[in-house]
């Protein structure tokens, strides 16, 4: 229901208007209707893109340009996550959590890991098979959000051949599914079903 025809029933009741469209209080209950309606989507707008948990346009880019680097554009809610995680770093987040919320700001999920090694952490990708798409990127703004003092590394996840064992995978089943090399390296992701085939 529009903003024209909530006027006419807020004005029926009353009886004294003839509220019809071809009539002349009909037609200004439209035009003032069709001006309400006009200014009730822009608030829409201006409501969704206002939040940053709903924020989908304008209103995410307007919040990302007010880093020095732009976290990876790879969904819209990764990027209201990349933003959300880039607001809250601050100069004396040195602890392993807040190393892993402020991270989140690259744009993908990564993981940073204690090695054992003192002042050393590797950057790992749970959710990417290989290297992730525009690591540069990532890596830059990674580096620039854990603190100086840390040497990090970066790991990509591909598949061993001690995963190749405990899954049963074979040459056979290799063949069988026509993997390329790299196809193969990357299969860290594919279902146990396939080594059974």
């Amino acid at each position: 229901m529009g903003y024209a025809d909530y006027l006419r029933e807020l004005l029926r009741p009353l009886g004294i208007y003839r509220l019809e469209a071809d009539s002349l209080s009909g037609g200004e209950l439209e035009a003032l209707g069709s001006g309400m309606d006009g200014c009730g989507a822009a608030l829409e707008i201006l409501e969704r893109e206002g939040i940053l948990s709903t924020a989908e346009g304008e209103g995410l880019s307007r919040r990302e340009s007010l880093f020095s680097k732009r976290p990876v554009q790879v969904s819209v809610p990764l990027r209201r996550q990349a933003v959300e995680a880039l607001s809250r770093v601050s100069g004396d987040s040195f602890t392993l959590q807040d190393i892993n919320q402020a991270i989140r700001g690259c744009g993908i999920e990564a993981l940073a890991q204690e090695t054992g090694t003192y002042g050393h952490i590797r950057i790992i990708f749970p959710d990417v098979a290989g290297v992730p798409e525009g690591i540069e990127q990532i890596q830059s703004v990674i580096l620039d959000l854990i603190p100086c003092h840390l040497e990090t590394e970066f790991y990509y996840r591909y598949l061993t051949w001690a995963e190749c064992e405990e899954r049963e995978i074979t040459w056979a089943v290799i063949h069988a599914n026509q993997y390329t090399w790299h196809d193969f390296e990357l299969a860290v992701e594919e279902p146990d079903s396939a080594a059974g085939a």
